[in-house]
């Protein structure tokens, strides 16, 4: 595996397993998030499935990535790979905060918070 090849992995990865994480929380919280296998309001069992999906391919890239570290001339154990699946996980939260932002895709219709209206 050349180096290049294994940072793209990396990446990929880091994209993956920082997905995972609304999910998996959504999920646990028992709320409603979008996914593209249940749409806009997907329950919380479609977040678990798509945040467990997402979770499960990206170690399976890190877990590649591992295996063929050997392959890969003058790299060690903390190497351009992590610097790779940083970057992947901080793109991936940039984005995901600007298209929310810009978006409010996950908001509720009522913005105002729970508790004591005056």
């Amino acid at each position: 595996m050349t180096a290049a090849r294994a940072r793209t992995g990396a990446f990929v990865a880091g994209v993956l397993c920082a997905n995972s994480i609304p999910h998996l929380a959504t999920a646990v919280a028992g709320r409603r998030h979008l996914t593209p296998i249940g749409g806009p309001r997907s329950s919380h069992r479609i977040n678990a499935v798509w945040g467990a999906a997402n979770l499960v391919g990206g170690l399976a890239l890190v877990a590649r990535g591992v295996h063929s570290a050997r392959d890969v001339p003058g790299e060690g154990r903390w190497d351009s790979r992590l610097v790779a699946f940083d970057l992947g996980a901080a793109m991936f939260a940039v984005w995901m905060a600007g298209s929310e932002a810009a978006l409010r895709g996950n908001w509720d219709a009522d913005p105002a918070p729970p508790g004591p209206r005056s």
